[in-house]
């Protein structure tokens, strides 16, 4: 699971064997993980979070969201 941003306490991570889904992130902090999807950028789970975590990580997304989908379609098409 390639880390590919981290940003204080969160972990911005890929699953290698997750190919057949939409482009997508997982952050991990201490209390729990969470998953958005990157196009359109959506919340697809959380676990463990709470909300104003999860949308401090949205905003962190839509911040680097160029850099995370070239690194998302890199390690799964490229």
């Amino acid at each position: 699971m390639p880390t590919v941003l981290r940003i204080g306490r969160f972990r911005f991570h890929f699953y290698s064997d997750e190919n057949d889904e939409p482009a997508h992130i997982h952050v991990a902090t201490a209390d729990g993980e969470c998953k958005y999807w990157l196009d359109p950028i959506a919340l697809a789970g959380n676990r463990g979070l709470r909300p104003e975590t999860v949308r401090q990580i949205e905003r962190l997304i839509y911040q680097h969201a160029t850099y995370l989908r070239n690194q998302y379609h890199e390690r799964h098409t490229g």
